[in-house]
């Protein structure tokens, strides 16, 4: 189920006041929203080079492990609006088209060779790289592709070149890789890996194939997690029916294309839109009028009020802490294993969706992220104290951001110490029992299973 894209938070992800904020002025109301500037966030075209925090630490910190989720890039619509020309996008890779990157054409020549990797079943069956003239629903755009490549240059120059986190005669023993079954997910965690690692190796290269978009392995099984699921639904549904502006827009629509407002409706409009919006394409027209802009704005606006009311009802939050609990315990097995010695999987990347990130930012309290854009990575960094080397941290980071002290379990950490990291244990524990106190519980099985008061 695709729940609502983006949050109403400014550039960057990040609440532009300082931490120690001043009495705010009550009187002031929030800045309006604005669903056109939302929007081209949502779509995250590559332009100008990206300033990050990742990697920053006092100089006697050493880096040992990296995690990283993404979500994967520019994507074609997985909906169509029915009686339209579908968008006219060309998904071949072209260096010389815009945009571009200096890697682009040796990643294809690379990917067109054939792979000796070790893919998990289906994964060796799907394309490592989009390739039709006219895009398929759903396929990785030439956009998608630069995104990531980009998203591999920029941790490849922090991570390899400053940290040296993987050398290079490193092993695949180092990396542990997981992406779900679309070819959009395989391709932009190869596209990543291409521009970040010390010499692409497909030897090296070990895919495992994860069937269940919040990569619950072999969790899944979660009644609760459904239940909170289905609340959420009807909240969102609830909230959708109250809005008058919203209904006379989709009734506007239905008669310019000419079919019923409930299968408009049910069309999903806002994910074909988006992507005449990202690629700059005239939006449909029909003989009968055309779909504009101010229907657009209309349906990315309630997107918005939905998900600030999505925070406060906070149903979405507790279906999020089930949701992640496999996915946040396998990170937290890793870094202990890792702060124990253990010199394997220190670089693991997760190529996923928006119904992947967006609970795993919600269960860590990161209630300031906005919604995840194409291409959104979220960092784990596991760093050693030089001084004292029993003792580790980490930094949790989102689209470059430094997040950790926006986490939940960390709040109050920075409030008395002065470190600009987060020890482990406090995420451990958080992972471990923590987030289980809001169901009464003490254990994922348990939470699972008991019924709210």
């Amino acid at each position: 189920v695709h729940l609502i894209p983006v949050n109403p938070i400014r550039e960057g992800g990040l609440n532009p006041k300082s931490r120690k904020r001043i009495m705010p002025d009550l009187l002031t109301e929030p800045p309006a929203i604005d669903p056109l500037y939302e929007a081209r966030v949502y779509c995250n075209i590559p332009t100008i080079a990206e300033r990050s925090m990742e990697g920053n630490a006092p100089h006697y910190f050493k880096l040992v492990s990296v995690q990283v989720l993404i979500r994967h890039g520019d994507r074609y619509p997985l909906y169509a609006i029915p009686k339209t020309k579908r968008p006219d996008i060309d998904c071949m890779l072209l260096p010389a088209r815009k945009p571009s990157h200096p890697q682009l054409e040796a990643f294809i020549k690379h990917m067109s060779k054939g792979s000796a990797a070790q893919m998990d079943g289906s994964l060796s069956t799907l394309p490592r790289y989009p390739s039709h003239s006219s895009c398929e629903m759903g396929e990785l755009t030439q956009t998608g592709v630069v995104q990531h490549l980009r998203n591999g240059q920029l941790l490849r120059e922090i991570y390899i070149n400053k940290h040296k986190l993987l050398l290079s005669d490193w092993t695949a023993k180092q990396l542990y890789l997981e992406t779900t079954g679309k070819s959009r997910t395989l391709q932009s965690a190869l596209a990543l890996l291409y521009a970040f690692l010390p010499g692409f190796d497909w030897k090296k290269i070990n895919l495992r194939h994860q069937w269940s978009t919040i990569f619950c392995s072999g969790s899944c099984d979660c009644p609760m997690r459904n239940h909170y699921l289905e609340e959420e639904q009807r909240r969102q549904y609830s909230l959708r029916v109250k809005n008058n502006d919203l209904e006379k827009v989709y009734v506007d629509m239905a008669k310019i294309v000419g079919i019923p407002t409930r299968q408009l409706r049910a069309s999903n409009p806002i994910d074909s839109l988006l992507c005449y919006f990202c690629h700059n394409v005239s939006f449909p027209c029909t003989k009968t009028g055309c779909i504009g802009m101010e229907h657009f704005k209309v349906i990315k606006r309630h997107q918005l009020d939905d998900e600030r009311e999505r925070q406060e009802k906070k149903l979405y939050f507790l279906y999020a802490l089930l949701a992640t609990h496999p996915l946040l315990n396998q990170t937290v097995n890793r870094l202990q294993r890792i702060a124990e010695g253990k010199k394997e999987e220190v670089f693991v990347l997760y190529s996923a969706h928006d119904v992947t990130l967006s609970p795993v930012l919600s269960a860590l309290g990161v209630t300031e992220a906005r919604f995840p854009r194409f291409a959104a990575r979220l960092v784990f960094e596991l760093w050693q104290d030089g001084k004292r080397p029993k003792e580790h941290f980490i930094r949790i980071l989102y689209n470059g951001a430094d997040v950790t002290f926006q986490t939940s379990f960390c709040k109050d950490y920075y409030k008395r110490f002065s470190k600009p990291m987060c020890p482990l244990e406090k995420f451990v524990n958080f992972v471990k029992r923590d987030m289980f106190l809001v169901f009464n519980s003490t254990s994922y099985y348990d939470a699972c299973r008991r019924r709210p008061l």
